[in-house]
């Protein structure tokens, strides 16, 4: 018994959730560090709050995917973790911005890095089991297809989030003024609209898409040449066995996804800091010692990332569409290779360009390396793990983008104030070089996929 094979626009429909899950993100990413400034947080103790979405992902989708593989429900087998996640998600999307309303209860800044936690939790909680769908429902000779079909909406999704705050004002004239030092009126509603959106896109998704029954999954893991004979387990203990025999491909990609995140995690962190001193004059200082011109300038700064964070993105949706027929001519291994070298010199770019404009060429770079890290490894691993175990097996790789982001969040603040001077612009350097350290593991990955064919 074979799976079907599905039509473009059905595998674009089973992810669009996806969608509306990466505008919430592109939200998060671009505007975070800025709120978390307003509400009190320095330059150097910015990757210490963003430790929170690589511990909750290190946490919730290792589990998360372990008993999504063991639900079985009349609404589906991933499904009711997709609209679980976006309810929280949207709840957190809504109420962070507007911390500054709870100061009664402590400080805006914990308060904001409380519902940061509850948002990313979620947001965990909704995407693990989207990479499992695909593997769940697709052929293997259609996983590359969905996963980059996965990843042109993540791209339509962050440009949009990420372009969001600047349109309301530049096109909508929504106020950009922050009344009394607090978040303003643009960023709040942005997030309010973000958490619309999310929900609506699971909801598509969930209404118009068809899990396989249990029986029917048992039929296709029956058919293949998987290690499918070991009885199935339900102890969350599990997991642990399963990190413990991991296969050789994912042992490999594990290199390649620590230097891919950790160069990842310091852009997300540090681009905002970065762009107001380097490119905008902004000086170095803390957010509440800035004049209120300064303040006004930094606000631009913040405006201008979304933007170039926006361009990544939608760089990344089209590459994503491309990479299918790049992996079938040279191969996924030197399609990973070249995308990460191409995102590396786009962040060692930033350092060297003369004005905001600029920033825009660089971004270009970073959406070729985005487009292929968020589509090839999991492509190149689904054809190494047994089918029953795709879901835990996705989330246990989860351990290998969120263990690098830990790692830049303790040592990326201190390495800013005392190795850079403050200068966050070098924590940019530092991310593109680990792009191209990741391009260099990827050579030494096996591709069980292409090893069969």
């Amino acid at each position: 018994m074979e799976k079907r094979k599905l039509g473009f626009w059905e595998i674009w429909g089973m992810s669009f959730g996806y969608l509306g899950i990466q505008m919430g993100f592109a939200l998060q990413n671009a505007n975070a560090s800025r709120i978390l400034q307003i509400f009190g947080a320095d330059v150097h103790t910015l990757s210490w709050f963003w430790i929170i979405p690589p511990l909750m992902g290190l946490i919730v989708q290792p589990v998360i995917g372990h008993y999504s593989d063991r639900t079985w429900t009349r609404f589906g087998r991933r499904k009711p973790y997709f609209l679980v996640g976006s309810l929280l998600a949207a709840l957190g999307l809504v109420c962070m911005p507007q911390a500054g309303a709870l100061t009664a209860i402590m400080p805006a800044l914990w308060v904001g890095a409380g519902f940061l936690m509850i948002m990313d939790a979620s947001f965990n909680v909704a995407m693990e089991p989207f990479r499992a769908l695909v593997a769940d429902i697709l052929p293997a000779d259609q996983r590359t297809l969905g996963f980059s079909v996965q990843t042109a909406l993540i791209g339509f999704g962050a440009v949009i989030g990420s372009w969001l705050p600047y349109a309301l004002t530049n096109w909508f004239g929504v106020s950009d003024a922050a009344t009394n030092g607090g978040v303003p009126y643009h960023l709040i509603l942005s997030f309010i609209i973000g958490a619309a959106c999310l929900v609506g896109a699971v909801l598509f998704t969930i209404a118009t898409t068809k899990e396989y029954s249990p029986e029917e999954m048992a039929a296709f893991e029956a058919a293949t040449d998987n290690e499918t004979s070991q009885e199935e387990t339900h102890s969350i203990k599990d997991i642990f066995t399963d990190f413990a025999k991991m296969p050789q491909t994912m042992r490999q990609l594990s290199w390649v996804q620590f230097f891919s995140w950790f160069g990842l995690f310091g852009m997300w962190v540090f681009t905002t800091p970065a762009i107001a001193h380097h490119i905008y004059g902004v000086p170095l200082k803390e957010f509440s010692e800035l004049t209120p011109e300064e303040s006004t300038l930094y606000q631009k700064a913040g405006d201008w990332v979304g933007i170039i964070f926006g361009v990544y993105n939608a760089v990344s949706a089209i590459i994503a569409l491309l990479i299918p027929a790049i992996a079938h001519k040279i191969g996924r291994k030197k399609t990973h290779f070249y995308a990460l070298i191409i995102g590396g010199i786009g962040l060692l770019s930033v350092y060297v360009v003369p004005n905001p404009d600029w920033l825009i060429l660089s971004m270009v770079g970073v959406g070729v390396a985005w487009a292929s890290i968020l589509a090839t490894p999991y492509a190149i691993l689904s054809g190494a793990i047994p089918p029953k175990k795709m879901g835990v097996y996705m989330g246990i790789f989860n351990f290998f983008v969120v263990i690098p982001q830990i790692v830049n969040a303790i040592i990326g603040g201190p390495m800013v104030k005392y190795l850079y001077g403050g200068n966050a612009v070098y924590a940019i350097v530092a991310s593109g070089i680990s792009f191209i350290i990741a391009a260099f593991f990827v050579t030494r990955v096996k591709d069980t996929d292409e090893a069969k064919a």
